[in-house]
């Protein structure tokens, strides 16, 4: 039940009930944490940019700052609570025996940066890093061997589960594996093009990684990966009821829930691409687009997806469909096309623009709006068939619009950037929103009551309309 995750500027969360709730902690650095490791529920160690080095005995309602003057480290691990490895850039390695009161230098050999450490007793442990390098000690670092086998890719992560089998992952869906301790590494064949970021093993045959679009899974310790259902990154979500719904993202990715998404299963997309945008209008009936022109659609609730043209090698960014036959498809250099046959035909409209347009809602069946590039609005009120342009007052991207009805409508985008309509979008009227970060989502359940979401884990609610 207990966990500690820690991330860019700083950022450190802490469960106590297996993920189901996390809460922020004070690290006291706006420094990037890279990697944190706990001895017991109390007691860990978080490392970063900067060469930071932050130390709790209190599960974190403390954090300690422990300065020791070098670049960054990326990874951090403990074999008790007073002995533990930190690694980083150009070759670094560090140790201390006193709980990290005092940190020594440790001699690596190799001036490449290191990116992960794994120790299986107080005196062995393995170090990889960038290049394939792979570093083996057998006397708690007092002396380090460089070992061959590891390619020529960084490796992000290793794990062992004893002294001798141990597997390291890394760019380029890299896996290596070892079974004496390092004299050999192997590699294996892990079925991904992206980087693999981390793998743990819970016994000498059953393991998984993780990294860019990919979750693997071994039973055999490796001689078979098998990719496991997940999202890697996600960029489009549409639900048809308060169960059934649909997310696309990286690599063809589409993944259907039917139970409100407690449970999610991958689905069939027949493409690579990446996949930016998905609107269903009931359980069954559904359009996906993506870059290069994709365009899938399907009537049985994903089963299947159709490939359709109409597209042509344009980056399609996001669809709304109004009924089983009709729908809207936005996308690069003020790209509309519409439907309304279920996608047998696509035929382009006029936008009036080049820029960019993200994101497309239609509150009835004629009444629509598109958003995009530089701040750009356009709005239909005969379903998509003229679009007209409105001043948003603003210049800045906007990436996401959301209405409750034909006349209520909310916008968000870069840099914190929210506008608001009452009328239509005859007038918009900017809102604070508190926060610089890109805003990349908008949804209002009622006219009042809204969440935006966006980069570095922004959440903003309102209840009053934003006002």
């Amino acid at each position: 039940n207990t966990g500690t995750a820690v991330g860019e500027g700083g950022t450190i969360l802490r469960t106590t009930d297996g993920g189901a709730t996390w809460a922020g902690q004070t690290s006291g650095t706006t420094d990037n944490l890279l990697g944190v490791f706990f001895t017991d529920a109390n007691t860990g160690t978080a490392v970063g940019g900067g060469g930071t080095i932050l130390r709790t005995t209190d599960g974190g309602a403390n954090w300690i700052m422990q300065t020791v003057g070098t670049s960054y480290l990326w990874d951090v691990f403990y074999t008790d609570a007073s002995t533990g490895t930190a690694v980083g850039d150009d070759g670094t390695i560090l140790r201390t025996t006193d709980g990290g009161a005092n940190w020594a230098a440790q001699t690596s050999g190799i001036a490449r940066d290191l990116y992960a450490v794994f120790f299986t007793d107080t005196n062995t442990g393995t170090v990889t890093g960038w290049g394939g390098n792979i570093l083996r000690t057998t006397d708690g670092g007092a002396t380090w061997v460089g070992q061959s086998g590891g390619g020529q890719y960084g490796l992000f992560g290793v794990s062992f589960t004893n002294a001798n089998t141990g597997t390291a992952v890394g760019e380029g869906g890299t896996i290596v594996r070892t079974t004496d301790g390092g004299t050999t590494w192997t590699s294996q064949t892990s079925g991904s093009p992206w980087a693999l970021w981390e793998v743990t093993f819970t016994d000498t045959h059953t393991g998984v990684a993780v990294g860019n679009a990919a979750i693997l899974r071994t039973t055999d310790g490796g001689t078979t990966w098998a990719s496991q259902p997940q999202g890697g990154i996600m960029f489009g979500l549409s639900f048809s009821d308060v169960n059934t719904g649909t997310a696309v993202g990286w690599n063809g990715t589409i993944l259907r829930t039917t139970d409100g998404g407690v449970t999610w299963v991958s689905q069939v997309s027949g493409t690579t691409n990446f996949l930016r945008g998905v609107s269903f209008t009931d359980a069954n009936t559904g359009a996906v687009v993506g870059e290069v022109g994709t365009i899938l659609w399907t009537t049985d609730g994903g089963a299947t997806w159709n490939p359709q043209s109409g597209g042509a090698a344009l980056d399609l960014r996001d669809a709304f469909l109004t009924d089983a036959v009709t729908g809207v498809i936005v996308g690069q250099g003020g790209t509309i096309l519409r439907t309304t046959d279920g996608g047998t035909n696509w035929v382009s409209q006029t936008s009036g623009t080049a820029n960019y347009l993200y994101d497309v809602v239609f509150s009835d069946a004629n009444t629509g709006t598109a958003v995009g590039q530089g701040g750009i609005i356009l709005r239909t009120t005969d379903g998509g068939v003229t679009w007209n342009g409105q001043t948003s007052g603003t210049g800045r991207t906007l990436n996401s619009v959301f209405f409750v009805s034909a006349n209520t409508g909310t916008a968000v985008g870069d840099l914190g950037t929210i506008i608001r309509t009452t009328d239509g979008g005859t007038t918009w009227v900017a809102q604070t929103s508190g926060t610089a970060n890109t805003l990349e989502g908008v949804f209002f359940a009622t006219a009042k009551t809204g969440t935006a979401v966006g980069r570095y884990g922004t959440i903003l609610r309102t209840v009053t309309g934003g006002e």
